[in-house]
């Protein structure tokens, strides 16, 4: 497969162009003044490249700023997975062209897998967008921007098979100073036909473990106590050099011995790949969450074939079962689930259904196919089910999710986990968040708990989504409380 390669050509007239030392810090000290503002959609990838971004900029004597009437850019990370996605994006453009009308000198951009997609869409018909990047050329933004300051459109939306942004210390603009998201791989392989990404994030690179081992340990040293670790596929992870090779579960354990008060998560996983060598590297390391996201999509293997998944229903529960048998039945396990994909029949819907029974997932994200221009199933197949038969269906897996997810937390219920204390509960400062091993929230009373703290939590109530409990001091409850 060949994938989508351009950059633009930068203005001719500056092109070998020679900067004195002293002209280069005079640019350096006009922009130590200039203020961006990031807007990140979609993924947890998408969070975690903002971060690079911010770095980027920064180190070029951009400051970030979350005031849209001092900022001097305004960049939003985009994403392609669904065309609401986009479609909010757009919506956005429209909002965002009012500002740059009333405040002259603005600059937009868009970055990220739209960038990469949209690229001559947005620079021509969205006459508001000032510069276009994909995921792979965020070393280019400074010199791209001061295309756009110059008049020109800044472009480039060129698609890398070694970029990794590995020597790049992210700058944290999304934490909230105790978990913290690292990229371990860029890109996939896996060419499932309803899916844009390996169009728009290039083929797949793993990145050196030393760098991620190096990041993780800085987090430590800072105070974050939990890491994620972050690819399209994390399992097929697989680095080698000229002295050694390593996968993921490899990686996993180096960065488990860094600290036990480090913990450690991450996905995203593919049930094709899914060892049981990674689930005994997690069962043998208590700072190993005991979560695992596996998505599904279908669980009709008709379905799972279309959509070239590459595993059968069969194999997809199978790796449920070493899960459960490796890690116990207290593993968290949650889901991705699709409606409506191509010729879904009624009897391809139940049996998603009679999985989702089966497994009892803790909860699922759940969507209805949205067709994407240039993938195999675009090219290959017709969309041939109707919107409200897909919203149906929908409706149904998430009552049924619902259910599971209400039945899985009504287990825990009595029980004592221990607790990362994150942040102030949504609705009640009188409480606090924050997520056991298995991933689920947890809100529990204030009292003298600090973020960034463990604490031990037991199970008094519970709700579809969120866990309820007191911390408990030597056995004893610190408070008793109602819900």
């Amino acid at each position: 497969m060949e994938f989508l390669t351009e950059t633009k050509i930068i203005n001719e007239s500056r092109q070998g162009e020679v900067y004195s030392d002293t002209s280069a810090k005079a640019e350096l000290t006009s922009r130590s003044n200039r203020k961006f503002l990031l807007e990140t959609y979609g993924c947890q990838m998408n969070f975690s490249d903002s971060e690079i971004v911010a770095s980027v900029l920064s180190g070029e004597g951009y400051s970030p700023t979350t005031d849209y009437s001092t900022t001097d850019l305004i960049l939003l990370n985009t994403c392609s997975i669904r065309e609401n996605a986009e479609l909010k994006i757009f919506q956005r453009l429209k909002e965002l062209n009012v500002m740059k009308k009333k405040k002259p000198g603005l600059l937009i951009g868009i970055l990220g897998c739209m960038a990469e997609r949209l690229k001559h869409r947005l620079l021509e018909e969205e006459k508001i967008v000032d510069i276009v990047v994909g995921p792979d050329a965020y070393r280019d933004l400074p010199k791209l921007v001061s295309l756009a300051e110059g008049g020109e459109k800044g472009i480039n939306v060129l698609l890398s098979r070694e970029e990794t942004y590995a020597d790049i210390s992210p700058v944290r603009i999304h934490s909230n100073g105790i978990t913290a998201f690292i990229s371990i791989m860029r890109g996939c392989d896996n060419m499932c036909s309803f899916c844009v990404v390996p169009f728009t994030r290039g083929r797949e690179r793993s990145r050196n473990p030393e760098t991620i081992v190096k990041e993780a340990k800085e987090l430590f040293d800072k105070g974050f106590n939990e890491v994620t670790l972050l690819g399209q596929n994390v399992d097929s992870y697989n680095w080698s050099d000229t002295t050694h090779k390593l996968n993921f579960s490899g990686l996993l354990e180096k960065v488990a011995i860094i600290h036990p008060e480090l913990r450690v998560r991450f996905m995203t996983s593919h049930p094709k790949d899914m060892s049981d060598e990674v689930l005994l590297t997690m069962k043998k390391y208590d700072n190993l969450c005991k979560a695992v996201h596996l998505p599904v999509q279908s669980g009709s293997t008709r379905i799972l074939e279309l959509m070239k998944r590459e595993y059968t229903r069969e194999w997809y529960l199978d790796r449920i079962k070493s899960i459960r048998n490796i890690l116990g039945e207290d593993c968290g396990i949650t889901t991705d689930i699709m409606a409506g994909f191509c010729t879904e029949t009624e009897e391809d819907h139940q049996q998603t259904l009679s999985l989702m029974e089966q497994v009892n997932f803790d909860y699922a994200y759940t969507f209805v196919y949205s067709e994407r221009p240039g993938t195999l199933a675009e090219r290959n197949f017709k969309d041939d089910i109707p919107e409200e038969i897909k919203k149906r269906r929908l409706q149904e897996i998430i009552a049924l999710q619902n259910k599971c997810s209400l039945i899985s937390n009504q287990k825990d219920l009595h029980k004592r986990y221990q607790v990362l204390i994150e942040s102030v509960s949504k609705k009640s400062s009188a409480f606090l968040y924050g997520r056991n091993s298995q991933n689920k929230g947890v809100v529990f009373p204030k009292d003298e708990n600090k973020f960034g703290e463990y604490v031990e939590v037991e199970v008094l109530d519970y709700s579809i989504g969120t866990l309820k409990g007191v911390v408990i001091t030597n056995n004893k409850s610190l408070a008793q409380v109602t819900f």
